[in-house]
């Protein structure tokens, strides 16, 4: 993957960086820690400019999220509580559970859209609960552009100023990477695993 991400920043510039950060948003597995601090080595050696690097990394990371965020809205709460009410304990929300949480993103979404992009593994989720809960384009937009272009800014810079050392920048970022993943992977066993309890006292509250 490293062969095939240097390659591509190499022999398309902007646009590769653009495609890169499209791509790592439609599948996680792509690395924006490797894409992007590769892209500001590239522009230390004065192949490519920063600043244009940051624009065009956060304009593909933008429509990438975009992509998420369209299927969150085609889902809709209506066709997530029909699910929810046939395979409720896999995805760990109950239909009264639904509108609750919709209600919950709208009066905090674009906080939790903002900082969101900035967390790896968190980055590309956000745009789900965005779209499912209604989120107006426009917000949208507005917080996913401003959290996206200071994620992109902190990589692509720390690859300009490490130069050939950029790949320590995803050295220190990996763990950090994983330790969210973890902490998602153990928290949807949790919901799984009390899902029957939580619809329970469901009535009740």
């Amino acid at each position: 993957m490293f062969d095939w991400i240097v390659g591509m920043v190499e022999q398309t510039g902007y646009l590769g960086v653009a495609l890169l950060m499209f791509a790592e948003n439609l599948f996680p597995p792509i690395p924006s820690e490797l894409i992007l601090p590769l892209a500001g080595f590239t522009a230390a050696r004065g192949d490519l400019g920063l600043p244009m690097i940051i624009v065009s990394g956060t304009v593909g990371a933008v429509l990438g999220a975009l992509f998420w965020y369209g299927i969150g809205r085609w889902v809709g709460s209506r066709r997530l509580k029909q699910w929810a009410a046939r395979h409720g304990r896999w995805l760990t929300i109950a239909p009264e559970e639904v509108d609750e949480a919709a209600a919950h993103f709208r009066e905090h979404g674009g906080r939790a859209v903002l900082i969101g992009r900035m967390i790896p593994a968190v980055r590309t989720l956000i745009s789900i609960p965005a779209g499912v809960s209604n989120m107006a384009l426009v917000p949208f937009l507005l917080y996913t552009t401003v959290g996206t272009a200071i994620w992109t800014t902190f990589l692509a810079s720390a690859g300009y100023l490490l130069e050939d050392r950029y790949q320590q920048v995803s050295g220190w970022l990996n763990p950090v990477s994983n330790i969210v993943a973890a902490g998602i992977a153990l928290w949807y066993i949790y919901r799984v695993a009390t899902f029957g309890r939580r619809s329970a006292r469901q009535p009740a509250e």
